[in-house]
């Protein structure tokens, strides 16, 4: 297992596919189901053994949720908020070029 390089609140984008979102929760290894690992094409299917995110993600249609391997995100320095209309229930800002956990729910 290794250590997460991205963490809660930081903006990153999809190394492949068009998208970026803000990160809500961390899995220090893969932690979805057997079936959804299947369904990705097996030439781009990541390891298990590593860091899983869970983002707000959006792309130019949509907003949605998504879990992303850390082989497949980068940060993203466009200095663009993030539309998901969940990002501002747990978060505030952007400040930086990251999010930071509303008061009330930071431990």
């Amino acid at each position: 297992m290794q250590i997460a390089r991205f963490s809660i609140g930081q903006i990153v984008r999809h190394r492949i596919y068009p998208f970026r979102g803000v990160i809500f929760d961390v899995d220090p290894v893969f932690d979805n189901t057997e079936e959804w690992y299947e369904a990705i094409p097996l030439d781009i299917r990541p390891r298990k053994d590593q860091p899983f995110y869970h983002l707000f993600a959006e792309n130019a249609d949509s907003e949605y949720v998504a879990y992303v391997s850390e082989q497949n995100l980068e940060i993203d320095d466009s200095d663009l908020p993030i539309r998901h209309p969940q990002v501002s229930e747990l978060f505030d800002g952007p400040v930086e070029g990251a999010y930071r956990l509303k008061h009330q729910l930071a431990n």
